[in-house]
């Protein structure tokens, strides 16, 4: 009988280690919710913003004049004049002071 007294006070002490075990898995898993949940709202209050922003009318003008920008430049870069005088004109005596003038006011 001291046998079977001795297992089952060695058995309730596994038992109470393992429901120890099992609630701090419990609050470490709600912790991880919470933070999953918190986490999730942020990406969505950024990918809102970030739409709010591309469906901006004036921010779409200044992205439109940003990449017309850049095209002159590139089209500069590639021996065209981009200056009103000789647009389009291929570049054959290097840089146009004209062209410059309009790249460096941007």
């Amino acid at each position: 009988m001291k046998q079977l007294n001795a297992l089952l006070a060695e058995f309730e002490d596994k038992m109470k280690g393992l429901m120890q075990e099992l609630q701090s898995l419990k609050t470490r898993a709600y912790a991880l919710e919470d933070e999953n949940e918190k986490l999730r709202r942020e990406i969505m209050d950024v990918y809102q913003y970030y739409l709010k922003d591309a469906a901006d009318p004036k921010n779409k003008h200044e992205q439109s004049r940003k990449h017309g920008f850049e095209n002159l430049v590139r089209l500069y870069s590639e021996g065209f004049h981009i200056c009103n005088l000789h647009f389009g004109e291929f570049r054959s005596e290097g840089d146009c002071l004209f062209c410059m003038g309009f790249l460096d006011k941007k």
